[in-house]
């Protein structure tokens, strides 16, 4: 059996699936990484893939959006540097990447992807080949570059969220946009991945598909921009309906379900629509209570189906060289 994690993008609602793996760690005294053959992220779902892949507990990640997040999003500046970058926003990215970089920096300081414990697959978008770029670690004999890309730029690559912050220029000049443009629900990417690259049976998976909210909401039939809502925030929240629910969909095609069995659990908490933004950091403790009580739910089935043995080690067909270490 091979179990994989996947992470949701959603700014600083990241909180919500770090706290819930917080909490697993907490109950069962291990770290994440020990049961997890793959772990796919993106946007902020990969920051916390590559924080859990080399060697992070869900604690210390929760602690960086907890004491970095308000940092990252401006909400200590002041008064008048806040008015000003909401009068500048319609004319460039809301937030200066300096912010995110350095926080990043903090954390992951000169570790590359290819000092990951276990494998990762973490999406982006190319903005001049306007096509997918999908950063791996050295899971597969072709796969030999990305392993020497340090962590930091993965992880600003895949979170340069459009009109939040530019595109992120990797240090081969290559401009990259958040992986949430296609794939904000890596699970289908990740069991692809798992299928069609490492060749393991669709039936030997177990998923665990992790969201960073859901939210509810309606719309009339056939609307205009006022009856999508506000600005059609609602079309945005309709085109990432769509796309979790076409990769959920090829995740549980790909690993035999519904016909013989389920093996993907997803977790996403449901709310309100307009409850929560990807950069209101007011909202922090909200959303890490949200996570807490979704995890004490699933405690019991995460351990029969994923929490029962270690993974076995991964040793990468591209060893990194030993000063890089």
């Amino acid at each position: 059996m091979k179990r994989i994690l996947a992470i949701d993008g959603g700014g600083i609602k990241g909180v919500a699936p770090a706290s819930f793996l917080a909490v697993v760690e907490e109950a069962t005294g291990e770290k994440i990484v020990d049961h997890f053959d793959l772990i796919a992220g993106t946007s902020t779902g990969g920051l916390i893939a590559l924080g859990l892949g080399i060697g992070l507990s869900a604690q210390e990640i929760l602690t960086f959006y907890r004491e970095r997040g308000p940092q990252v999003f401006g909400q200590l500046e002041g008064c008048l540097d806040r008015i000003l970058r909401y009068v500048r926003w319609p004319l460039r990215p809301k937030y200066d990447p300096s912010n995110l970089r350095a926080e990043l920096f903090e954390v992951f300081r000169e570790k590359k992807l290819g000092h990951s414990f276990t494998r990762l697959v973490i999406p982006a978008y190319h903005r001049d080949r306007q096509s997918v770029y999908v950063f791996k670690t050295a899971h597969h004999p072709r796969l030999e570059v990305d392993c020497h890309v340090d962590a930091v730029d993965v992880a600003m690559a895949t979170a340069a969220a459009p009109v939040y912050f530019p595109s992120h220029r990797i240090p081969t000049g290559s401009h990259l946009l958040d992986g949430g443009i296609w794939a904000n629900n890596p699970t289908g990417l990740a069991v692809v991945e798992a299928v069609g690259i490492l060749g393991w049976p669709g039936h030997d998976l177990r998923v665990l598909s992790l969201g960073c909210t859901d939210d509810t909401w309606t719309f009339v039939a056939d609307p205009g921009l006022v009856g999508m809502g506000l600005m059609g925030r609602n079309l945005i929240n309709l085109f990432l309906q769509g796309q979790s629910n076409a990769s959920l969909g090829v995740a549980n095609i790909l690993t035999g379900h519904p016909h013989s069995g389920t093996r993907v659990w997803r977790y996403s908490p449901k709310v309100p629509a307009g409850t929560f933004s990807m950069d209101r950091t007011s909202q922090i403790e909200r959303l890490a209570g949200l996570g807490a009580v979704e995890a004490r739910g699933a405690l019991p089935h995460l351990r029969k189906e994923f929490l029962t043995t270690a993974r076995e080690r991964f040793t990468p067909d591209h060893e990194l060289p030993s000063d890089t270490c």
